[in-house]
């Protein structure tokens, strides 16, 4: 027996990585697993070279073995194997990759492509073990050869029998300590599940013997213990078969079985691409909004393969914000993965294939709102809002991506329409895109500032959603119509005579105005002569780019900056209200501040506002009715 001292940079790393570079302990298992697979790999490349060599897929296989008395845990291939140089080279140098150095070798560009290429993934072992052995022997060598570490400390190799090709793990695992119960992977769940997570698409029979409970033969309630030995993983991807195989129900099963959500999904997505990037992929547009999306819990991303064996369960680099509902994954043969296999580094295909991701999506969105109206409605019920906050968000960069999407009710179709269908019913003489906002179609309906554009006959668009107007504010206009509010300051709707009037009404009732601007003092900007009221006597509108439902919103956020609407009080001179207010004006100042402060309540209320002091409000309303 030999004993070797690792390089003093080795155990720095073998340190570092044991520590630092993985997450997850539990993905020991997924590294030694696809080292094995990258071992048969090896094989299957050399008979595409070697005329003497046959590869019989059936004949190579991963088994991983417990033994709970031992404390063992094994993995073994019927792989390449290893010499005694490449065990020097491949497991006495960290980061020193044997597969790496075979793919050059053999300048292998297409196919099975090899994934353990930076030789730190075995030594994931050391994280859940106190002492690792590995028994090979290479092909074509007469020689088996035992390796062993406890760590950084060093490592032996010794000749010893074996008599297949092939590598056999074997870990001694830890015992368990106040935070880690290690002996935890030796438990036959666990391990089921740590391969049907990580590498149930590897393209190899991952076998264990698996015990199970079965009717002892000959009796009608005695049990016994079977233990049969099982393949673990599926080995065939649903993403790599063609799409005419699959069915709807494939589909949502495999949605199902990734625990993806409880719902069924609304779409499905099945992309296989051979271009600038070749990746299989697929995703699901959710039906219902999961309990956790709008907290910090909730995580965005798709799972990553590489080859069959996954990469990242969540990679957020794969889909934009505001597409962070979609579930699902995506497998690629091109990705620079980097020495953890957790992490990417942030290359050209890696953005193509999310770019390319990004427009999928949006396309079936708009074929499911063209194609499956129904569908898409209920889509949008959960997820609407999250296409808005993209709108809005990044200063409306993705204004154009999204903007079809949206969906807001209209007043004249009594439902959810598209801002296209909106502009499709516009009258040639009709300026602008006209919306209101409030907490409920209800009450936007009743509002008084709707009045003379719904006498237009023109549509308008109900925006209940607190995100709703700022997405509007960001987009700023559609097809070239601009957004206007009812509220806002000008409706481009008055005519010219109508205008002039207003101007002439208001310079005559100036000094009115100006009183009862004074009686509000700054809780308003202006009062002026309303243009748009018929039968209320009075309204908010504002001036500016902060609206008054805008305000509500920011008001409610902690840590606001107290944004306040230039607000303007309207008096609709039409009304009876506005004779008793001439009369007040002339005859009694207390009077005219009583009415001038009700109308001002009054007209918070219609929009929902708080009103400062509701006893002052509710007393006043008493000394009108005395």
């Amino acid at each position: 027996m030999e004993k070797r001292e690792f390089k003093a940079e080795s155990k720095r790393l073998l340190d570092l990585m044991v520590n630092s570079i993985y997450t997850h302990k539990e993905i020991f298992l997924r590294e030694l697993i696809s080292n094995a697979s990258d071992a048969i790999d090896k094989i299957y490349y050399k008979t595409l070279t070697d005329e003497n060599l046959k590869f019989h897929k059936e004949n190579y296989y991963i088994k991983v073995v417990s033994d709970k008395d031992k404390g063992e845990l094994k993995i073994i291939d019927t792989g390449i194997g290893m010499t005694r140089e490449e065990l020097e080279e491949n497991l006495g140098t960290i980061a020193k990759s044997g597969s790496l150095a075979f793919k050059k070798e053999n300048e292998i560009k297409d196919g099975y492509d090899i994934i353990g290429q930076f030789g730190v993934g075995f030594y994931s072992a050391f994280m859940i073990a106190e002492k690792v052995t590995v028994i090979t022997k290479a092909l074509g060598s007469d020689e088996a050869y035992k390796w062993e570490s406890k760590g950084a400390d060093g490592y032996t190799i010794e000749v010893c029998e074996k008599e297949t090709v092939g590598t056999e793990i074997i870990l001694k695992i830890k015992e368990n300590s106040e935070d880690e119960n290690y002996q935890d992977y030796l438990e036959e769940y666990k391990l089921r599940n740590l391969i049907k997570k990580y590498s149930d698409f590897i393209r190899y029979p991952i076998k264990m013997d698996i015990t199970e409970r079965k009717l002892k033969e000959g009796s009608d309630n005695e049990y016994e213990d079977h233990v049969e030995e099982q393949t673990i993983n599926s080995m065939v991807p649903i993403w790599t078969k063609n799409k005419s195989e699959l069915t709807k129900e494939d589909y949502d099963n495999f949605y199902f079985e990734k625990h993806y959500g409880f719902d069924k999904p609304v779409k499905h997505i099945h992309i296989s691409t051979d271009g600038a990037v070749m990746y299989n992929a697929i995703l699901f547009i959710p039906e219902r909004i999961p309990f956790d999306y709008y907290t910090k819990e909730y995580e965005k991303g798709l799972e990553l393969y590489s080859n069959g064996v996954l990469i990242m369960n969540k990679c957020s680099d794969l889909l934009p914000d505001y597409f962070s509902f979609v579930k699902g994954l995506v497998d690629s043969q091109d990705l620079s993965l980097n020495i953890s296999r957790e992490m990417l580094q942030h290359d050209r295909q890696l953005k193509l294939i999310a770019k390319n991701i990004k427009n999928k999506i949006k396309s079936e969105l708009l074929s499911l709102l063209k194609n499956e109206r129904n569908k898409y409605e209920e889509f949008y019920k959960s997820f609407g809002r999250q296409l808005k906050y993209g709108v809005y968000s990044d200063f409306g960069s993705d204004k154009d991506t999204l903007q079809d999407l949206l969906m807001f009710y209209s007043s004249k179709e009594k439902k959810l329409i598209t801002l296209d269908e909106y502009i499709s019913r516009m009258t040639e003489e009709q300026k602008y895109i006209y919306y209101a906002t409030g907490d409920s179609v209800e009450r936007i309906a009743k509002l008084p500032q709707t009045e003379m554009v719904e006498e237009k006959g023109y549509e308008i668009l109900y925006l209940t959603e607190d995100i709703d107007e700022f997405a509007i504010k960001m987009i700023m206009s559609y097809k070239e119509k601009e957004f206007r509010s009812v509220s806002s300051g000008d409706l481009g709707i008055e005519d010219k005579e109508n205008e002039n009037k207003t101007e002439n009404e208001d310079a005559a009732n100036k000094e009115l105005f100006e009183k009862m601007k004074t009686i509000l003092s700054d809780k308003i900007k202006d009062v002026r002569t309303s243009k748009r009221l018929k039968s209320h006597p009075v309204c908010l509108t504002n001036d500016g780019d902060i609206s008054i439902e805008m305000e509500k919103v920011l008001s409610s956020m902690p840590n606001n900056e107290n944004i306040k609407a230039d607000k303007v009080l309207e008096i609709n001179i039409n009304h009876n209200i506005f004779k008793a207010l001439k009369e007040a004006y002339e005859k009694d100042e207390e009077k005219l501040a009583l009415y001038t402060n009700v109308l001002y309540n009054q007209a918070l209320l219609i929009e929902g506002l708080p009103i400062d002091d509701p006893v002052e409000f509710t007393n006043n309303i008493c000394k009108l009715m005395i």
